[in-house]
């Protein structure tokens, strides 16, 4: 999917570029931005650090909620082609390897909420967004971008950023941050508190599906244990096996993602049952992640700056939801400034929109931290609510986060 950078449509150069919009970070918040606000006749500009960008990253969850946006962009058709819609989410003990409840997805969620459950590679989803963003004239895309300082006037914004050729300076309405737990336009441009270690790492790996058993083709499994889980389900069009184990630990690493050793994860698990541990066994190699996140309660725009996805609220993992807030996010930023020609305003209708939903997700993943890792007697009493729950509850207790739809 490499690309040389791309040139400004026709009609990018004939918009007034005091009305420009500038995003930063071309991530699945960022397209989703630009293509919501190209929808809404919005001239767009995505600033990509990255000189190229390659279909990296391993599996994510697209809920209902996040796909009632995508498919309001036309893109559910292609997204399916590269998807598995799983037929249930299966909950097990680690403690005993037996299963604790099974929450209905498949058709059945379809019904319920309108939309489908998906799970896919972060890969296949970006390089949907990308080519869809790479054919609409309002969009431009520049790759090897990287955003050095951007200020702000009553009248606009003004960027400084560097490529291969230098520096070049760019103006506009406004700018909006996307670009992730470590966003530079959060930390040097509105100055706020980064993200910090949770104390947990992810180790990630995605593996042919061929020697996976049946059992677990067409189920996103969920095993819980203390003070780790394990989280699996298939990718690719049913070609693919996405493997996440999620452990307590220190991080010793230069940076936050790095080559995780086989023999370190698996001695983790040692004791945990035989179809786990079968599971774990199959990927020769791993990588791992620091997982990070944000508190609720702070804020996410600044005059004509904004943030979203995880600029805004990183969050842990465990509730399924990191790019399906950052999707949701890019649909109702581009809403609020299709409505208000002050970007200012729109940028607090945004926030008042989008923050205390995003911070209940925020809250829930804390929550599942808690619950999903207890030991002893809390987690045989959490084994024994689970087992006595109805799988219709179970999924009801969801109606909340996946029944969203965007506003009229």
């Amino acid at each position: 999917m490499s690309a040389p950078e791309t040139s400004p449509s026709r009609h990018a150069d004939t918009a007034d570029p005091h009305d420009r919009l500038f995003i930063a970070g071309a991530g699945i918040g960022g397209l989703t931005a630009a293509l919501c606000l190209a929808r809404e006749g919005r001239a767009v500009t995505v600033l990509e650090r990255a000189e190229s960008l390659a279909p990296v990253g391993s599996g994510l969850q697209l809920s209902p909620n996040a796909m009632h946006v995508l498919r309001g962009l036309g893109l559910e058709e292609e997204l399916r082609r590269h998807a598995v819609a799983p037929e249930a989410i299966r909950i097990l003990s680690a403690r005993s390897g037996k299963d604790l409840a099974r929450i209905p997805l498949g058709a059945h969620a379809e019904a319920r909420y309108g939309a489908p459950y998906l799970v896919i590679h972060r890969g296949n989803l970006q390089e949907t967004l990308l080519r869809a963003a790479r054919a609409c004239p309002d969009i431009t895309l520049r790759l090897g971008a990287d955003l050095r300082d951007a200020r702000q006037s009553p009248d606009g914004v003004t960027l400084d950023i560097e490529t291969a050729h230098g520096k070049d300076h760019l103006s506009g309405a406004a700018l909006i941050g996307a670009d992730g737990v470590w966003s530079v336009t959060r930390r040097r441009i509105m100055g706020l508190r980064q993200a910090v270690f949770s104390g947990r790492t992810a180790y990630r790996a995605v593996i042919p599906i061929d020697t996976i058993p049946e059992e677990w083709r067409k189920v996103t499994g969920l095993w819980l244990g203390a003070d780790a889980h394990v989280v699996h389900y298939p990718l690719s069009g049913g070609r693919q096996f996405n493997i996440v184990a999620l452990v307590k630990e220190d991080w010793h690493e230069e940076t936050w993602s790095a080559p995780a050793a086989r023999a370190d994860l698996l001695a983790r698990f040692e004791g945990w049952p035989a179809a786990c541990r079968t599971l774990l066994e199959q990927p020769e190699s791993w990588l791992k992640w620091a997982l990070c996140g944000m508190d609720p309660g702070m804020s996410w725009i600044n005059g004509r700056f904004a943030l979203l996805g995880d600029a805004a609220h990183a969050m842990l993992p465990f509730a399924a939801q990191g790019a399906a807030m950052s999707i949701e996010d890019g649909a109702a930023i581009a809403r609020n400034l299709a409505r208000a020609e002050d970007p200012v305003k729109a940028f607090h209708a945004y926030q008042s929109e989008r923050q205390d939903r995003a911070e209940r997700v925020l809250r829930l993943a804390r929550s599942n931290d808690r619950v999903y890792h207890l030991g002893g007697p809390l987690a045989l009493a959490r084994d024994a609510v689970m087992r006595s729950l109805p799988p219709e509850r179970l999924l009801a207790r969801f109606d909340w986060l996946y029944g969203w739809r965007p506003p009229e």
